[in-house]
């Protein structure tokens, strides 16, 4: 609900102050008064485009104040938390704009794009007059507008979860044909390398073993012939036998020698055992480097081939078995996925006929609502003298998507047999604007959430028509915020708040300031501005005792 509206130097407007209650608000006055002033007012703080010279003739800035009063689960909600706004029950929209025309605005102290305004607003305010160009004027909300009035949203949710389903089904096929693809034109590769590596079967570590055993051949190439000589010059036919030779000679000299030679010949003894030692493990050295010449051939080929593996496919050499198994994996995906294709496409042919049930589904619940709506339009369009008048509610095919399969549109026909067309190519200001009443009564919902302005949508109607239409926006009103610009009594008597919009001219001769004025009424200036409306300029008893039969009916 709009609570209140303050603005200050716009336009005509110098200070004003508005507070609106539940129910039909009603602003009346003269042609020319400024009532559009505050619609323009209204609109520019919820971020609408419209005029740029906005500010009032020798003000700094121009800035209008409106504040919202939200129940829990409004609309607005989706656009303030996407802003980055909490909701809270107030809601604070404020707008400033200077000569030059730059506009500044804030919601709820937090500063945001004319965008956000406007995404708002949309959740907020319902704008209606003749030349309505959007809502119940744009083809392209009429769907949501008879789904709105068939209620229950069991088919629209089945239809869209089925969509959802479809949509899915559809994106995995489309994503397996895309990936095999890419695999087929691959194919030559994938055999040819698949089948390189099965054949060579490199293991993680094995490049570092490979070469470590090279390395290792190599060096005992080259040293093995020094320690066979030294082997040689160390065994029975070297130093071992010279040795001995030497031992046995001192040990027969070693009587008549007079105990000289016993020391020699202990330290002979003890060198036999040292040269012993020496000679096991130079042998061990001699069995440790024998090989086979062409082990080493064979090692240093399996080296080379894991090393330029590793390079054609730009890996480590320890990283070619991973890499394997992803070639692996991506040949048997391609050999696999012609069942997979299939199979998606059986998930695909389901999805869609569960889609297409339900589509129907919601098609005959919408053609049920179409008859409904017909009907309560055609009982609301007697009392506005458009008896003669035929509103059609059209469902033709459409292209599928998440909300069915159906293309909504509302005809009308205003004279018999003429054939019927869109509403506001068909319809003349007086006709729409009623056609606009009647649809916006059968779809008005208990608990509306938007607040609804119509903008003298009863121009060029009088009488017992504007009283029809008085009575269905008091009717509007039971479970909506309404205002009302109008220049009809009739309407203005079914008013819950009345104000009346007037101008006033200030200052002296050559310098006067004319400004809008807008007052609320008490019940007896109300009787004065329903007379005024019925008779004009001159307010007599009579016009005052017709006014009071007005609010009295």
């Amino acid at each position: 609900m709009l609570v209140s509206l303050e603005v200050r130097d716009l336009l005509l407007i110098d200070r004003l102050s508005l507070e609106f209650d539940a129910g039909l608000n009603v602003l009346t006055g003269e042609t020319g008064a400024g009532k559009s002033i505050l619609l323009d007012a209204l609109g520019f703080v919820l971020g609408w485009r419209g005029r740029a010279d906005l500010v009032r003739a020798g003000a700094a800035q121009g800035e209008v104040t409106a504040v919202f009063a939200l129940p829990q689960g409004h609309p607005a909600a989706e656009v303030l938390t996407e802003a980055g706004i909490a909701l809270e029950d107030e809601l604070i929209l404020r707008r400033v704009t200077t000569p030059e025309g730059r506009k500044t605005g804030w919601i709820n102290d937090r500063r945001v794009s004319g965008e956000v305004m406007r995404q708002l607003s949309e959740r907020l305010v319902e704008l209606h007059g003749q030349h309505d160009d959007r809502g119940l004027l744009d083809p392209r909300g009429h769907r949501a507008l008879l789904d709105a009035f068939l209620g229950a949203p069991a088919w629209r949710l089945a239809a869209r979860a089925a969509w959802t389903r479809l949509a899915a089904a559809r994106r995995a096929a489309a994503e397996a044909e895309t990936r095999i693809a890419a695999l087929r034109a691959e194919e030559d590769f994938l055999r040819h390398a698949v089948a390189e590596f099965d054949k060579l079967d490199p293991r993680p570590g094995e490049e570092a073993a490979l070469d470590a055993r090279r390395r290792e051949m190599q060096g005992a190439q080259r040293i093995r012939d020094d320690v066979a000589r030294a082997y040689q010059a160390i065994s029975p036919d070297g130093a071992e036998g010279a040795m001995g030779d030497a031992i046995r000679w001192l040990e027969g000299a070693s009587d008549r020698a007079g105990g000289r030679l016993d020391a020699p010949l202990a330290a002979l003894d003890r060198a036999m055992i040292e040269l012993a030692e020496a000679q096991a493990g130079v042998e061990a050295a001699l069995e440790a480097l024998r090989f086979d010449p062409s082990e080493l051939e064979t090692t240093e080929e399996r080296l080379f081939a894991i090393r330029a593996l590793a390079r054609k496919h730009g890996v480590a050499p320890d990283d070619l078995g991973g890499f394997a198994e992803g070639l692996r994996t991506r040949l048997a995906g391609l050999d696999g996925g012609e069942a997979d294709l299939a199979a998606l496409a059986a998930a695909v042919t389901a999805a869609r006929a569960d889609y297409d049930r339900a589509a129907a589904d919601l098609t005959r619940q919408r053609t049920a609502a179409a008859g409904r709506l017909d009907a309560a339009m055609a009982a609301e369009l007697a009392p506005l003298k458009m008896e003669r008048a035929q509103f059609r509610t059209v469902i033709e095919p459409a292209e599928p998507g998440p909300d069915g399969s159906d293309l909504v549109s509302f005809t009308v026909a205003t004279n018999p047999g003429a054939p019927p067309g869109p509403l506001n190519r068909i319809a003349s200001g007086g006709e729409l604007s009623r056609f606009l009443l009647a649809l916006k009564v059968c779809l008005a919902r208990d608990g509306e959430a938007q607040v609804m302005i119509f903008d003298e949508i009863d121009r060029g109607v009088g009488g017992a028509t504007a009283d029809a239409v008085g009575r269905r926006l008091e009717r509007l009103a039971v479970t909506a915020q309404v205002l009302v610009v109008t220049h009809s009594p009739q309407v203005a008597a079914r008013g819950a708040r009345h104000w009346r919009v007037s101008k006033a001219v200030s200052g002296a001769a050559g310098a006067e300031i004319t400004t809008s004025r807008v007052e609320p009424l008490d019940a007896g200036e109300r009787v004065d501005e329903l007379a005024r409306m019925l008779s004009g300029e001159s307010v007599t008893e009579a016009a005052r005792a017709a006014a009071r039969a007005l609010i009295e009916g």
